[in-house]
C-alpha cells in the first residue's frame, strides 16, 4: 500500500500516519519475543517507520525487544521514540530518585534505554508524564544537552495539558533550550477532551501529534460488541481499573457509546477499528496515531486504516454520538492533576 508521510512538526522528519507502539511487547503482553519481532517486521514491511516504546514497559523489557528486532540491519530506516519519566526504582519504592524529569534521572536513565535498544542514539525522547515537582527549565537542560552530545535528536513531551505544552515553549526560548517538537496526548472517539485545548495549542505552536489509545484501550476493537466478553475481563483492566470496571457510570456510557459508534461503522460498511483509527488520523493536527498490537492478527487488521478517510458526514453522525472536545470517562485524560487527586494541595 502507498504511504503519505507526514512531517513531525516542524522538524522535517518523515513519519507514517501509523505509529508502531510497543507497550504490549514483553510481560505487560506478548511474551514471546520472537513474535513480537514478526509484528514489528511486519509493520515495517507496510511502511511504518516510526516505532514508540518507554523504558517503564515491561520494566525495560519492551524496549529489548525493540532493539533484537532493529540489530538486524533496520535501525537507519526507524524513526525510534522511547520515553523517560516512570519508576524504574525497586517495588517498595527505596530508591524515591528513580523516577521523575530531573536531570539526575534523564540523564541516567537515557544511558540505560541507549543499552536496552541497543543504539547509539534515539530520534525522539520524549517526557512520559508532567512532574509538578521538578522545574520545567530543569527538564529542559538536560534534554538540550543531551542533544547536543548526539544522543538525541529531537524532544517531545507525553500527555501534557495544555497551559504545560505552552509553559515549555516559551521557557525553552527564553532560556535557549530545544524545544519540544511534539506532544503524545489520548486521542480517540471515546476521548475526545484534547480536541478543546491541547490539539489546537500543537497547532499553533507547530507541535506534531502522536495520540496514544486511539482505540480507546480496546474499546474500539470491535471485541465488545457480541455481548459476550466485556471491557472488565480484558488484561488492561486488571492495571487500569477505573478506565474499565463497568461498576462505574462512566464506563457504562463507554459501553452504551461504543455500541451506538459499532452500528454507525456497519451503516458506513466499515469495521469499528478502521472507523475509530481513521477519525484520529483524519484530524488536522494529528500527526501519527500510536497502534499497539499484541498479535500479528491485531496489526494487519489497523494497517488497513491507512487506506481510509471520513467523509464530513459521517464526521458529523460521530459528534452527535461523542460530542466534540469531551471524555466519555473523565479518567480517559491519561494525567490526573495532583491538586485535583488530593484535596490538601488545594485547601491549605
Amino acid at each position: 500500500m502507498a504511504i503519505e508521510y507526514r512531517n513531525l512538526g516542524r522538524t522535517g522528519v518523515k513519519v507514517s500516519p501509523l505509529c508502531l507502539g510497543a507497550m504490549m511487547f514483553g510481560a505487560w503482553g506478548n511474551t514471546d519475543h520472537e513474535d513480537c519481532i514478526r509484528i514489528i517486521d511486519r509493520a515495517l514491511d507496510a511502511g511504518i517507520n516510526f516505532i514508540d516504546t518507554a523504558d517503564v514497559y515491561s520494566r525495560g523489557e519492551s524496549e529489548e525487544i525493540v532493539g533484537k528486532a532493529l540489530s538486524k540491519g533496520r535501525r537507519e530506516q526507524v524513526v525510534l521514540a522511547t520515553k523517560v519519566h516512570g519508576t524504574m526504582g525497586d517495588a517498595d519504592g527505596r530508591d524515591p530518585n528513580k523516577f521523575g524529569n530531573s536531570r539526575r534521572w534523564i540523564t541516567q536513565e537515557l544511558e540505560n534505554s541507549l543499552r536496552r535498544l541497543n543504539t547509539d542514539w534515539i530520534d525522539l525522547y520524549q517526557i512520559h508524564r508532567p512532574e509538578p515537582d521538578t522545574d520545567i527549565d530543569e527538564t529542559l537542560g538536560a534534554l538540550s544537552d543531551l542533544v547536543r552530545a548526539g544522543k538525541v535528536r529531537y524532544i517531545g513531551s507525553s500527555t501534557f495539558p495544555a497551559y504545560q505544552i505552552v509553559e515549555a515553549q516559551w521557557t525553552a526560548q527564553a532560556r535557549g533550550r530545544e524545544r519540544f517538537v511534539c506532544e503524545q496526548p489520548p486521542y480517540s472517539l471515546l476521548a475526545r477532551g484534547v480536541e478543546a485545548d491541547v490539539l489546537p495549542a500543537c497547532q499553533k505552536y507547530g507541535i506534531g501529534t502522536i495520540p496514544w489509545s486511539p482505540l480507546g484501550g480496546g474499546w474500539l476493537s470491535g471485541r465488545y460488541r457480541s455481548g459476550g466478553d466485556t471491557p472488565a475481563s480484558s488484561r488492561r483492566a486488571q492495571m487500569l481499573p477505573a478506565r474499565f470496571d463497568m461498576s462505574i457510570p462512566a464506563n457504562q456510557r463507554k459501553l452504551e457509546a461504543t455500541h451506538a459508534l459499532g452500528e454507525l461503522a456497519d451503516q458506513a460498511g466499515l469495521p469499528l477499528i478502521e472507523l475509530a483509527l481513521a477519525f484520529v488520523t483524519g484530524h488536522p493536527a494529528v500527526t501519527a496515531a500510536i497502534i499497539g498490537p499484541r498479535t500479528l492478527e491485531q496489526l494487519d487488521s489497523q494497517l488497513l486504516a491507512l487506506e481510509r478517510s471520513l467523509d464530513p458526514d459521517l464526521l458529523d453522525r460521530i459528534d452527535q454520538i461523542v460530542a466534540p472536545g469531551v471524555n466519555v470517562n473523565p479518567n480517559d485524560r491519561g494525567w490526573e492533576p495532583p491538586w485535583l487527586a488530593h484535596s490538601s494541595l488545594r485547601r491549605r
